[in-house]
């Protein structure tokens, strides 16, 4: 009933925001049962265990099977108990005998008091705890993860006045996204380290490594943007999308840097490298950033894939237009690239001065 109790009043701690619809709990309404107290002592002294007892009490109200018959190939249990009308009358459970040591009957009043009593029809039980969920939904539109966040204040104040040995703890789907991010991070290390590893033997450097790393947070600001815009939310979906995004943004820069070391490497002067490897994979990575953006948009307005979609979109955008500029500008102040001096200096013209004519 305590439990009960702490659970109708943090419904109401639910119910505070207007979000927040249709609050259930999983416990049922309290049902009427048969209490049966057994006097051990009096039992023992009769030769009757308290197996035997519950042997002959569920015979009598869930009946025991006697025989089976054959449907087809079926064999179906033929199950006898007593009637509506006995079952639901305790008087006759307690003038109910049962066998003594001795080959004696005794009634079942004798060793037994058996009463009616209300209690929870099925008790739920959480990290083998007694738990009940206080379950509600949210209305359309509504952010899960928003509502929750809008709710800290209120569940945290709930939590200090509640008695010992009670606790409040998040289910539903932010616990599920939560057990999702916590098995992403813990291979991200080893995902970071290959990935590093990939790209220094791709690149023979560790200066490019750096200026390829730097480039993927990027990213970020087009996730941001899109995910602001959208108002979609930042959960597990859309950190998927993120780490994919990064994967794409460090591809166009492995590219790019890949294509002036190439240029440089044929004898064109650094400078004019950078420009011009710049300029001949323009259109590559931009074709190849329109052709993900343009996949991304049929699962956009679906509620699992849309924060995915919204955030490799607009980060996909946004770095792939910072990298074309980002990038070159970095490698060149990285190495420290100058510009040209002017081939040859502007020309001089010089006028002869007039000579006066001899007489």
């Amino acid at each position: 009933d305590k439990t009960r109790s702490l659970a109708q009043q943090f419904a109401q701690v639910l119910g505070s925001n207007g979000a927040v619809r249709n609050i259930n709990y999983d416990w049922n309404e309290p049902a009427k049962v048969i209490k049966v107290e057994v006097d051990q002592d009096r039992a023992r002294a009769l030769g009757i265990s308290s197996q035997q007892l519950a042997d002959t009490i569920n015979s009598i109200l869930s009946g025991s099977k006697i025989t089976q018959m054959r449907d087809e190939t079926y064999l179906v249990d033929i199950v006898a108990r007593a009637v509506q009308s006995e079952r639901a009358d305790i008087d006759t459970l307690r003038t109910l005998t049962v066998s003594a040591s001795g080959g004696r009957r005794v009634p079942l009043d004798q060793v037994a008091s058996l009463s009616y009593q209300t209690e929870a029809p099925l008790i739920w039980r959480r990290g083998r705890l007694p738990t009940v969920t206080v379950q509600a939904d949210v209305v359309p539109g509504a952010d899960p993860a928003s509502v929750v966040h809008k709710l800290d204040s209120a569940i945290a104040a709930f939590k200090t006045e509640l008695p010992a040995r009670y606790s409040v703890e998040q289910g539903g789907v932010m616990e599920d996204s939560a057990k999702a991010q916590a098995s992403i991070f813990v291979v991200f290390p080893l995902m970071l380290f290959i990935m590093t590893t990939v790209l220094m033997i791709q690149l023979m450097s560790f200066q490019r490594l750096v200026l390829v790393l730097l480039t993927a947070p990027l990213a970020l600001i087009g996730v941001a943007g899109a995910l602001l815009m959208s108002g979609a939310p930042m959960g597990f979906v859309a950190i998927l999308g993120v780490m994919s995004l990064i994967g794409m943004v460090i591809r166009n820069s492995v590219i790019l840097i890949t294509q002036i070391d190439q240029h440089i490497a044929s004898g064109e002067e650094p400078w004019s490298a950078v420009i011009s490897a710049t300029a001949h994979r323009l259109r590559p990575i931009l074709l190849t950033a329109a052709a993900a953006i343009l996949g991304m948009i049929p699962i956009a307005p679906t509620v699992f894939w849309g924060p995915m979609a919204y955030a490799v979109m607009g980060g996909l955008m946004v770095a792939t237009v910072l990298t074309l500029i980002f990038l070159p500008t970095l490698y060149v102040a990285w190495f420290g690239i100058k510009a040209p001096a002017e081939s040859a200096a502007e020309p001089i013209e010089s006028v002869a001065e007039p000579q006066p004519l001899a007489a």
